[in-house]
């Protein structure tokens, strides 16, 4: 049996763009991709802090150290600029190997920088 479980997350980053007419997905810094072990083209769900939207979507490599949040596309209309989102991404792993996998989480500061995992 295979069960879906938590993979990574960022937990309260904040949103620093939401760009309408951007063909769609989020783009995430790239250092914040390397901390939380996210990789670009994956799958993510992104849970709105603020206004409780909940919302899939997958991840564009943002600039290195820039902070970047950015919604894009559709998924713009669902945050505004400063809000908090958690990003998290699930893998699927057979029920044994589910039993003893650590995800990946990392909480960023207020700029998005300062990683503690």
């Amino acid at each position: 049996m295979q069960i879906q479980v938590l993979k990574s997350k960022l937990h309260r980053v904040k949103v620093t763009q939401a760009d309408l007419n951007y063909i769609g997905s989020i783009t995430i810094d790239s250092e914040l991709m390397v901390a939380a072990n996210l990789i670009e083209g994956e799958k993510v769900q992104i849970v709105n802090i603020n206004n409780g939207e909940r919302l899939e979507t997958y991840v564009i490599t943002g600039e290195k150290g820039s902070g970047e949040i950015c919604l894009n596309g559709p998924a713009a209309r669902k945050v505004s600029v400063g809000d908090l989102v958690i990003i998290i991404s699930y893998a699927i792993l057979d029920f044994e190997e589910a039993k003893t996998f650590k995800p990946t989480v990392v909480f960023p500061n207020e700029t998005n920088n300062s990683l503690n995992v």
